[in-house]
């Protein structure tokens, strides 16, 4: 059976228009020049970006899950949505461009789409600080470095399809203070016969973990596997900027498909399950049972922030992988095709070497 290709993000905007001052193209953000440079004839353009006025600000969650101000809401432009009759990707793009193709297929059959709610405005973001050069540079080494894959496979190295976006995080920030108590067990030994058998001695055993979580990151996304963007996590967000569309010129962006309530319900559950190691980490002994918890949380904030990635999605035979590159470091993660018959060859020489030593 064939495997579904992975989703796209659903919806992606392309923001506002900076016209080069030479020869009237849009200027793009540059990663390496770390500049809004025209693509055409290399020109800067005279812009100034925001200035930060110290951390950027946290709001507070529980009444952020109670209501959301309309002035939150939307991309700061007016925007148009279109479907790809293709591959079903919906984006949205300024209300005044015209003649868009697909940003995923290439296929220039796009539909008008009904608008859904507008997301809330991001308050910041990471810039992009890795080329497309040099990220296609490291997934050609990466397809180099397969060994398990096809011949043919790395053969091809498909970085035509490479493509660099933002993409949507939640953070959050909470206080924790956790009484704990437990019953902690301590080995001893005793000989019965010939035999050393381990015996557990229990006592009681109490404490208190305070702690603050900073920044954990919960994706917003649903058009990017979880899991490879595990791989590529963390994202540096002490160095998150304010949000100012002239970082977005030249990349698609999208919107978060994870609402703001289930982000921050997985982001409590990853919380406790820390606590908890933190609170099983504390028990003396050699092990423990019974362990009790009563965590207080305080101080509960989040902010919604959009951080960079170059995303690749292709076909090798009947199936579909993703590479994903973090666009502030260059760490990498990815799926790639198994050639059987190299895992075949390697268990054939395994089960020789083990017959000449077992002789």
């Amino acid at each position: 059976m064939s495997t579904p290709t992975p989703p796209v993000p659903q919806d992606i905007t392309a923001l506002e228009k900076h016209l080069c001052i030479a020869c009237g193209a849009q200027a793009e953000w540059n990663a390496e020049r770390q500049r809004l440079v025209c693509p055409f004839c290399g020109t800067e353009a005279q812009y100034s970006f925001k200035e930060g006025t110290g951390p950027i600000e946290e709001l507070d969650l529980e009444r952020a899950l109670r209501e959301t101000d309309d002035t939150q809401r939307g991309w700061q432009a007016e925007t148009k949505s279109v479907q790809c009759r293709s591959c079903k990707a919906v984006m949205v793009y300024e209300a005044a461009r015209v003649g868009q193709n697909c940003e995923f297929c290439g296929s220039p059959a796009l539909v008008d789409y009904a608008a859904t709610k507008a997301p809330v405005t991001p308050s910041s973001l990471l810039p992009f600080r890795t080329s497309e050069a040099q990220v296609r540079d490291t997934v050609r080494q990466w397809f180099a470095s397969k060994w398990l894959a096809p011949n043919a496979f790395k053969r091809k190295a498909l970085v035509d399809t490479l493509h660099g976006l933002y993409i949507p995080y939640w953070t959050f920030d909470a206080r924790v203070h956790c009484p704990w108590r437990a019953e902690a067990g301590h080995y001893y030994y005793e000989k019965q016969g010939n035999n050393r058998v381990r015996r557990v001695r229990w006592s009681p055993a109490s404490g208190v973990i305070d702690h603050f979580f900073d920044d954990l990151l919960i994706p917003g996304t649903r058009g990017i596997d979880h899991g490879l963007l595990a791989q590529v996590e963390p994202f540096p967000t002490q160095d998150l900027l304010s949000y100012d569309t002239a970082y977005l010129s030249g990349h698609v962006v999208e919107q978060y498909q994870v609402i703001l309530v289930d982000a921050a319900e997985q982001g409590l559950v990853r919380m406790q399950a820390e606590v908890r190691q933190m609170c099983i980490e504390a028990i003396p002994g050699d092990t423990y049972q019974n362990l009790q918890m009563s965590p207080a949380w305080s101080g509960r904030t989040f902010k919604h922030v959009l951080v960079p990635v170059y995303v690749m999605a292709y076909m090798y035979g009947r199936r579909s992988y993703q590479v994903v590159v973090n666009a502030s470091n260059g760490r990498m993660g990815g799926t790639y095709p198994i050639s059987w018959v190299k895992v075949a060859l390697i268990i054939l020489a395994i089960l020789i070497v083990l017959a000449i030593v077992n002789r």
